[in-house]
């Protein structure tokens, strides 16, 4: 016996029952996304910049504060990242290469859940720091 207004196997509301969490489907991310968030865990966790301004890649300045450019291989859940980087000058490049490299493949895998396999970082150019006195002074 049953309440008025209940079907067997719905629940209140004519909706179906909930299923469990593993029987529900998976989520799938567009390469797109992965590339903006390989970007932007490079802006905001390094020293890293990128690129800005111009047309189509024409008069682009290097920026340090702008987004790096990345492209993401996706097979599965399995990706490979390409980050294209400026960094300040000067910097022991190796190292910061490398800090990069780890930082992006944690961070995109502990935000999406897609393994990180490889993420290959192109310096494509450096920016000297201002000096402190930007002023001459004539003698």
């Amino acid at each position: 016996m049953s309440a008025p207004g209940i079907e067997k196997g719905r629940a209140p509301g004519g909706r179906p029952p909930r299923r469990e969490v593993g029987d529900r489907g998976t989520t799938v991310l567009a390469r797109k996304v992965l590339e903006k968030i390989a970007g932007q865990v490079a802006k905001d966790e390094t020293d890293a910049g990128g690129s800005s301004g111009g047309f189509l890649g024409i008069g682009a300045q290097a920026d340090l504060s702008a987004r790096p450019q990345a492209t993401v291989e996706l097979s599965g859940s399995v990706a490979t990242l390409r980050v294209e980087v400026g960094l300040p000058y000067p910097v022991p490049l190796r190292q910061a290469a490398d800090r990069l490299r780890d930082r992006i493949s944690a961070r995109v895998t502990e935000l999406t859940g897609v393994e990180v396999r490889q993420v290959d970082v192109t310096v494509s150019w450096l920016e000297l720091d201002p000096p402190d006195d930007v002023r001459r002074r004539l003698q």
